[in-house]
This record gives C-alpha cells, sequence and structure tokens, in this order.
C-alpha cells in the first residue's frame, strides 16, 4: 500500500493530538469496516471553531485522517464544517489508497457527529 507523502508526514507528526477540557463540540465514531475508532474535540466560539482535538484507536490512514481533519477544522466557521466531505479529506491527503477510504469516511462522521453535540449545548 502507498501513502502520499502528506499522510506519511501526519502518522510520523500527527497534529493537536488529545482532548480538549472545554470542548463544547465532542464526537466518538467508529468505522464499519475496521474498527478504527476516532474522538474528535473542538472548541466552537462565536460560531468558529478555536480549537481542535483527536485521538485514534486505529490505523496511520486513521491516525493522519484525524490530524489533518484537526488542521482542516481551525478556524472555520460551522457552515463551512457542515461541507467537509470524505472526498475532500482523501483528496487534502493526496489520495488515500481506495482500501483507506473508510477512514476519509470517519472524518466526514466526526464532524457530523460534533456538531449534533455542539447544538445540544448551544
Amino acid at each position: 500500500m502507498k501513502y502520499s507523502a502528506i499522510v506519511l508526514d501526519h502518522v510520523k507528526n500527527p497534529r493537536n493530538v488529545g482532548e480538549l477540557e472545554d470542548a463544547n463540540a465532542r464526537a466518538r465514531v467508529r468505522s464499519s469496516a475496521d474498527g478504527d475508532l476516532l474522538q474528535l474535540h473542538m472548541r466552537i466560539e462565536g460560531g468558529v471553531v478555536a480549537e481542535a482535538r483527536f485521538k485514534v484507536y486505529g490505523c496511520g490512514a486513521a491516525i493522519a485522517t484525524g490530524s489533518m481533519l484537526t488542521e482542516l477544522v481551525l478556524g472555520k466557521t460551522v457552515e463551512e464544517l457542515r461541507k467537509i466531505s470524505n472526498e475532500q479529506m482523501s483528496e487534502l491527503m493526496g489520495e488515500l489508497p481506495p482500501e483507506k477510504i473508510h477512514c476519509s469516511v470517519l472524518a466526514e462522521q466526526a464532524v457530523v457527529a460534533a456538531l449534533e453535540d455542539w447544538r445540544k449545548i448551544s
């Protein structure tokens, strides 16, 4: 399996790893394909993502996806978050191999679930 330089960089140097104590948008999603688990924490202030963190239990592509996702959501409005798709994630990562597309699907599902959580609180 061949990964892009972007994926390899995010696997070796993941960004924004961990949890946010003061997160007001949280999600935990699991892939039905292989059981990978992605946890996303965001702090949304004034309708904009001020901070984001992730944790993953899964493969390198899942780790890279979580890392890339946190970089993507920072500074985005809630409306912009709603437009994030698995296709966009895969493209940003230099095209994931077909057998790893479920990782980009996890990212999309995590954003949707986190926004649902945020709506309940706000």
